[in-house]
């Protein structure tokens, strides 16, 4: 069989050569940054806040938190995002949610898997819903085809109804921290049907971006309600407080 799939691999790359998700350009593989793209992406990593993983200036020890969790401590069990929010990852955000290219989900969820291994054995996928009016327009949920994609990599199962959208909210961009909290209050329930699903589990509640937390945070209430042992948030790009977004990025892997 592979002596069968290897010359029409090279007859597949040669009509339609991988490029890379960001900018284009032809790559050696596919789902491959460029050099210049890869290096523009900034890997969130260790030493950073023992609960909500938002990157530290410095290693303070096990346990360390940064102020806010120090202050008022969240819900969630942690956010694990692949990379910082940057022109790059705003742009595979853009090209999976509103491009089309629903082939990045996949990319995205490649560069998640490895937090699952943290998680208990039966963690169950749950994305973030769209409302059923711009499910109709946008033809697919971004965060469902990350979850699904994580799911299909790891064997980890996967909810993609257990939250629903009671009521369609205005984009939150532009909108403040307290605006955004305002607008998503009451805008997500659990799915009746899929409560027993959900009630004792380490729930991944999926997204494509972490901005300032609203509606991650409506959703977490919703799952935790539900009877949600914990719920670890995975996004493929988090805003960081200003403070943190000059720090340097990361040296090329090899």
């Amino acid at each position: 069989m592979q002596a069968l799939t290897l010359p029409l691999k090279a007859i597949v790359d040669f009509a339609l050569p991988p490029r890379c998700p960001a900018c284009g350009v032809i790559t050696p593989e596919q789902d491959q940054f460029c050099q210049s793209c890869w290096q523009q992406l900034r890997f969130l990593s260790k030493p950073a806040c023992a609960t909500c993983d938002l990157p530290l200036p410095f290693d303070a020890g096990d346990g360390a938190q940064c102020g806010h969790c120090l202050a008022d401590a969240p819900r969630h069990s942690g956010i694990k995002a692949a990379v910082a929010y940057g022109d790059i990852a705003r742009e595979i955000a853009l090209k999976l949610k509103h491009g089309g290219k629903i082939g990045l989900a996949r990319l995205v969820a490649g560069m998640l898997r490895r937090y699952l291994a943290d998680l208990p054995e039966n963690a169950l996928l749950v994305p973030v819903p769209l409302h059923w009016s711009r499910l109709w327009y946008r033809r697919y949920n971004q965060s469902a085809l990350i979850a699904q994609a994580l799911s299909q990599m790891s064997g980890a199962q996967h909810c993609p109804d257990a939250l629903v959208r009671t009521r369609r909210t205005q984009s939150l961009g532009g909108l403040s921290a307290r605006e955004r909290t305002a607008m998503v209050k009451g805008a997500f329930a659990i799915n009746r049907s899929r409560q027993a699903c959900v009630a004792g589990r380490a729930v991944v509640l999926v997204d494509d971006v972490y901005t300032s937390g609203a509606t991650t945070d409506a959703c977490v209430a919703a799952l935790r309600k539900a009877g949600a042992s914990s719920v670890t948030i995975f996004c493929w790009a988090r805003v960081l407080p200003e403070a943190y977004e000059a720090a340097p990025p990361p040296p090329m892997l090899s």
